[in-house]
């Protein structure tokens, strides 16, 4: 770069060969730096530069590229490192490419009323080499210009090729007169893409080098082919990508076979957020196992354990069984969010473990009292939540388990639950408590409370009592719904 002062390598070789070192940027506020042991390689402000000094180095970017284009020595442009595509493959399986070699005519395209060019489909695979080179009936043809004998070429294309547009093709894959119809327009761009790491750049690239493409000759009518991605991490075995060179791969079937196909699913879908790589873990896999057989045994024990499921009515319900239904319809309005805007399958899994246990500690009142109905109520509700939450992950036990509820449809066909505003709502407050500004402590008090009732509620505390006893309180400050800070001598 021949900027010995502003560059390493400059620096170091200007140092070796004797060669002088002259600072031309000094950081933007001024501050001194010294380029005698070595170089100073951040952005600032120009020195030492004559018409540019004291130009910042955005601005003296444009300032030099302009003054050496008035003076016809140069101009500013964009250098991209792309190269040619190379798109074609000497194996049989992939699209043949359409075109005919012919000694008089040289190379030819084989006309549309010719396409699509199909494989035959009698080939010998031998191990070695591509079989349409050894395919003579494939291989000899005629020329579509002058009739006379011909070649056709036996590359196949680049599987990139078909997979660079075949999203656009599904929105009108019966349409038989060429590449798309205007359905493709209709459905196109894709909403959602969800595509494995290793085809981050060159499938993506390709996939709008197409879509561009598809464009410019009119068959589409939009820039881009995706709107959001979703990139998936890699699969990892004891820290290692896996792969069949390494021999590390793990298949899941004896897994699916020992502890079902929910089992697998729910581990893949909790180890690790989605665009995360996931480290493989046969404990994991029991844990998701032991996970699913207490969802299972919750419901078994409920349903074997009620005979009929009472109307819920939340105005009589007890402070207990408030607690559990706003726990539930947090979970949901989390899920919700998680799934929908995140896409991370694992908080979700998370969250329904954790309401699973405010369940499992959830104890039905005495049947003789009135409010043993409402808690068997909110049980059933409870669960039936949790089953449609995780039934897109875990979709067969689900299916048994909603059954098992009491109900008749298929737990597919259910809609989202929806979150109950009113279950959401606290009638106390957890408020924290500071003394002098450190915290002591919390207290409870009603979402009604005055000023008056919280300070008197934190300042009789039992916990609070011990940091300001014998001292003389000058105020109270309070932070409505987060907090109150009690400033003493």
């Amino acid at each position: 770069m021949a900027v010995p002062a502003h560059d390493q390598r400059d620096y170091e070789f200007a140092r070796q060969y004797g060669l002088e070192i002259n600072q031309v940027i000094v950081p933007a506020d001024g501050t001194a730096i010294d380029c005698s042991e070595r170089a100073y390689t951040e952005k600032g402000r120009l020195v030492n530069s004559r018409q540019f000094d004291g130009l910042s180095s955005e601005q003296a970017f444009e300032a030099i590229a302009k003054t050496l284009e008035n003076a016809g020595l140069g101009k500013k442009t964009i250098n991209f490192r792309l190269r040619d595509w190379g798109v074609s493959r000497q194996r049989y399986w992939g699209a043949p490419i359409p075109i005919i070699y012919c000694d008089a005519c040289g190379t030819v395209p084989v006309p549309e009323q010719d396409l699509p060019v199909t494989l035959p489909k009698d080939v010998e695979l031998s191990g070695s080499g591509s079989p349409l080179v050894r395919h003579q009936q494939f291989v000899h043809t005629t020329c579509p210009k002058c009739g006379n004998a011909a070649q056709r070429e036996t590359d196949t294309f680049d599987t990139f090729m078909e997979s660079s547009w075949y999203f656009a093709r599904y929105a009108c894959a019966d349409y038989q007169q060429g590449m798309l119809d205007e359905r493709a327009d209709l459905w196109m761009p894709v909403d959602q893409y969800i595509g494995g790491i290793e085809h981050a750049i060159l499938h993506l690239l390709y996939a709008r080098f197409y879509t561009k493409l598809l464009r410019d000759e009119g068959l589409l009518h939009h820039d881009e082919p995706f709107v959001n991605l979703l990139t998936q991490g890699m699969v990892l075995k004891d820290g290692a990508k896996m792969s069949k060179s390494k021999g590390n791969t793990v298949d899941p079937q004896h897994l699916i076979e020992q502890y079902g196909a929910d089992t697998v699913r729910l581990f893949t879908m909790f180890a690790a957020p989605p665009e995360q790589s996931l480290e493989w873990s046969e404990s994991g896999v029991e844990g998701a196992y032991r996970f699913l057989k207490r969802l299972w045994k919750q419901v078994a024990d409920f349903v074997n354990g009620t005979e009929t499921i009472p109307a819920l009515d939340p105005k009589v319900l007890t402070a207990r069984q408030r607690d559990l239904r706003r726990k539930a319809y947090q979970t949901i309005d989390k899920a919700t969010h998680d799934i929908g805007k995140r896409n991370t399958f694992n908080t979700v899994i998370a969250a329904n473990m954790e309401l699973l246990n405010s369940l499992s500690k959830f104890s039905l009142d005495n049947p003789a009292e009135a409010s043993h109905a409402q808690g068997v109520a909110v049980r059933h509700e409870a669960l039936e939540l949790i089953v449609l939450m995780l039934s897109p992950i875990i979709p067969h036990i689900c299916h048994a388990l909603w059954h098992a509820l009491g109900h008749s449809e298929q737990v597919v066909d259910v809609a989202w639950p929806t979150v109950d505003q009113a279950a959401l709502e606290k009638d106390t407050l957890e408020l924290v408590v500071q003394v002098n500004g450190k915290r002591r402590g919390s207290i409870e008090v009603s979402v009604n409370a005055s000023k008056d009732e919280i300070e008197q509620v934190a300042t009789q505390d039992s916990q609070i009592q011990r940091f300001i006893e014998a001292k003389q309180i000058k105020r109270v400050i309070i932070v409505p719904g987060r907090l109150i800070n009690i400033v003493v001598d």
